[in-house]
């Protein structure tokens, strides 16, 4: 399973300028202190991904089976409130190294957090150990991915030709360790137990944060730069409010207010909340040209769309992982293919079709798709994937042929690359330039709203009667292509020039 929007971020690289030279080649011809960011995002999505492969069978699964016997449309939905959330803690983790840390010790320090969380779901029973491991988790992958593209982004100067290339070699190492944990994480889960999996996790945040330790002195300075320091009297206010914030939280859960089952539609409703209080803000700014508010006004179908994407996209982590469990023949020459391993095949189609992606796009050049018309592309394409389970919808157990989930996977990957890396791009190209991180902020905002909607939909969802699900969200999501379609010159025309 990969994630583009993470992968393709490349916003940290234009706001800095790095100040190791173009000398350094080190590493494939990049500087060397690359290699201590790749290594400790490649382990992180490891672990991440590894996690999360084994997330929702682990709480579904009976108590005799190694889980937790959790019912399995509320497991879907905390998988889906889980997702969001790690999304949402980006914003903080943004704000933090903005106005606190730099960016180079969020992600140090977020990388901690993650691996605490990884030996909680390992070590604690129970509920107790799955709530202090996810939100440690979410906490410190939101921190994490804020931060380490703009590390990246440090370490060249503005004039680097190597830049584009360098994001690309970052971008494999997310994949690799996308491929990978679920593979690790299945094997050990489908063998010895749950808790070895996510111990597997553990571990490879752990190696991936000892050989960031002992890097990360060779990053330039100006990736612990601070660029919009606290003021010192300010920080007791923020101090009270985080605090306030966190006892709020922890009364609610107690007078059963937040609950496992509304989980998802509290993640839902205030990032809805956050995210019209974002367009609000900037759309009402006397600080934006009437060009930049044009454009802002042009982004709010794109985030609609990509909203609807990402509800399905994100899928994989809930339905496409029931129906693998329990419609799909994994069955090899008489070898069970472990659950989680499904989510494996996703960032193998993406490292062959990225390049090939970027090649069609850079031969197009200005004949290219416009960017309404990839996200509709992207939309309808999804929608399609979703009507492509159809034949083997309420089919007997194990009645799917393994090669028809990777077929459908393809076609999830092909409606990602239309979308997810176009998604962040226009979200910096439409942003004022008063509100450039608020802008890429309500990006993540509208993939932590389609990812928790994800685990909320799962609900709907029934094994014995497949057809209606698959139908109307496949429909839904081409519709909303189509009409952005219909929609695009208008839209084009609020975009102000850009494409």
């Amino acid at each position: 399973m990969s994630d583009s929007s993470h992968r393709g971020d490349d916003t940290g690289a234009t706001a800095t300028r790095g100040d190791t030279g173009d000398a350094d080649t080190r590493f494939f011809g990049q500087p060397w202190a690359l290699a201590h960011v790749f290594g400790v995002e490649m382990w992180e999505r490891f672990s991440f991904y590894g996690m999360q492969g084994i997330l929702l069978i682990y709480m579904y699964f009976t108590v005799a089976e190694g889980g937790l016997g959790i019912d399995r449309s509320i497991a879907a939905g905390i998988v889906g409130a889980y997702g969001g959330t790690v999304y949402l803690s980006t914003i903080l983790g943004a704000w933090v190294a903005d106005r606190l840390l730099g960016s180079e010790r969020v992600l140090f320090y977020s990388a901690i957090v993650i691996m605490a969380g990884h030996i909680s779901l390992a070590l604690l029973p129970g509920l107790w150990g799955l709530g202090v491991g996810l939100i440690l988790v979410a906490v410190g992958s939101g921190g994490l991915k804020a931060n380490a593209t703009s590390v990246v982004g440090s370490l060249y100067r503005a004039e680097d030709t190597r830049r584009d290339a360098g994001f690309s070699l970052f971008y494999l190492g997310i994949n690799l360790g996308a491929f990978f944990g679920p593979i690790i994480t299945g094997a050990l889960q489908s063998t010895v137990g749950f808790h070895w999996g996510f111990g597997a996790a553990a571990v490879g945040m752990g190696l991936g944060l000892l050989q960031y330790s002992f890097g990360r002195t060779q990053l330039p300075a100006s990736s612990r730069t601070v660029p919009n320091p606290l003021p010192a009297d300010r920080r007791l206010l923020v101090v009270g409010i985080a605090a306030a914030g966190i006892l709020a939280l922890v009364v609610l859960v107690l007078l059963g207010v937040i609950r496992a089952e509304n989980l998802a539609v509290i993640v839902i409703l205030v990032t809805v909340a956050a995210a019209v209080a974002y367009f609000a803000v900037i759309l009402t700014s006397s600080a934006i040209s009437a060009t930049e508010r044009s454009r802002v006004f042009a982004f709010i179908p794109l985030f609609v769309v990509n909203v609807g994407f990402w509800s399905l996209y994100q899928q994989q982590f809930t339905v496409v992982t029931i129906y693998s469990d329990e419609r799909l023949n994994r069955d090899i020459l008489g070898w069970v293919m472990p659950v989680s391993w499904v989510n494996s095949i996703n960032p193998i189609f993406v490292i062959i079709l990225s390049g090939v992606f970027a090649a069609v796009w850079t031969k197009l050049g200005p004949k290219q798709p416009s960017t309404p018309t990839k996200f509709a592309l992207g939309s309808m394409i999804m929608g399609a994937a979703f009507l492509l389970f159809l034949p083997w919808a309420n089919g007997a157990p194990n009645s799917t042929p393994l090669l028809a989930i990777v077929a459908i996977l393809l076609v999830f990957t092909l409606a990602e690359l239309f979308i997810s890396p176009v998604g962040l791009s226009a979200s910096t190209k439409l942003g004022p330039q008063r509100f450039h991180t608020q802008m890429v902020a309500l990006y993540f905002l509208s993939v932590a709203l389609g990812t928790s909607i994800a685990g909320w939909l799962a609900q709907f969802y029934d094994p014995s009667n497949e057809v209606p699900y698959f139908t109307v969200l496949g429909a839904i999501a081409i519709v909303l292509g189509i009409a952005l379609l219909l929609a695009a010159r208008p839209v084009l025309r609020l975009m102000k020039g850009v494409r």
